[in-house]
């Protein structure tokens, strides 16, 4: 069984992350075939855009805390999105979470519906919101990441639109799609990759500058007996010993 599925209509590639049993959780291997899918999606002229879409609700969880990535591995995920030459749009109906963040920020358009809700869980966890801040940190206001890195408070859709997380919000995620899908079909595939060039190269420069730094720190942290507290905790599902 597959955790990503792709189907294709138009020039769009839909792929559909499927891990219900985990909330579609970035494991290793979830990262692995995302990555895998993303690939396929650069190499076939077909493609003109990818759909990032997900069954249930939640469209990702964060870190697998059971079968977590690879910090670089996850990092690479990150960077072929936003380095991808094709455009990829964000379909959140659901919840998002800690990665799941980065992986939504890494997007390059995205819609979110009524349902949606999004947290930086990490400072709850004795983390911090690391690698992901390479694709976050370019686009998110930045009162907005100093109030809810640091809180871990949860925001709806149109908070995430205001801070700059999403594109848009709506009460139905499908129509704010279409003219965007609309477009996208009506743009040549030279115009997109191009006006992608340009619209992430200050993203692309945060992962060349800051990498591997964010990587040894992310490893760090997660090695850490406030973290080793934090993820006991959150699958036992009590407060960490820190909260007041």
């Amino acid at each position: 069984m597959t955790l990503v599925t792709a189907a294709h209509d138009r020039g769009i590639t839909t792929l559909t992350l499927d891990s219900p049993a985990n909330r579609n959780a970035l494991s290793a291997r979830l990262v692995a075939e995302l990555g895998d899918a993303l690939s396929a999606c650069a190499k076939d002229p077909s493609v003109r855009a990818v759909l990032l879409s997900h069954t249930g609700g939640t469209f990702c969880a964060g870190a697998d805390l059971r079968s977590p990535p690879d910090p670089a591995a996850f990092v690479a995920l990150l960077r072929s999105v936003v380095a991808l030459l094709k455009p990829v749009v964000a379909r959140v109906s659901g919840h998002v979470r800690a990665g799941g963040l980065g992986l939504l920020g890494a997007c390059d358009i995205s819609a979110a519906g009524p349902g949606a809700s999004f947290a930086f869980t990490e400072s709850r966890l004795g983390l911090a919101p690391a690698v992901i801040s390479m694709p976050l940190l370019p686009r998110l206001d930045p009162r907005a990441a100093g109030r809810y890195y640091l809180t871990g408070e949860r925001f709806d859709a149109a908070e995430a639109a205001r801070t700059g997380l999403i594109t848009v919000a709506s009460e139905n995620v499908d129509e704010a799609l279409a003219p965007v899908l609309d477009g996208l079909r009506r743009a040549s595939p030279q115009g997109l990759a191009e006006s992608k060039r340009l619209v992430t190269a200050t993203v692309l420069a945060a992962f060349d500058r800051d990498t591997d730094t964010l990587v040894e720190r992310s490893a760090r942290l997660f090695a850490s007996r406030e973290a080793a507290e934090g993820v006991t905790a959150f699958l036992e599902r009590r407060d960490p010993a820190w909260v007041l």
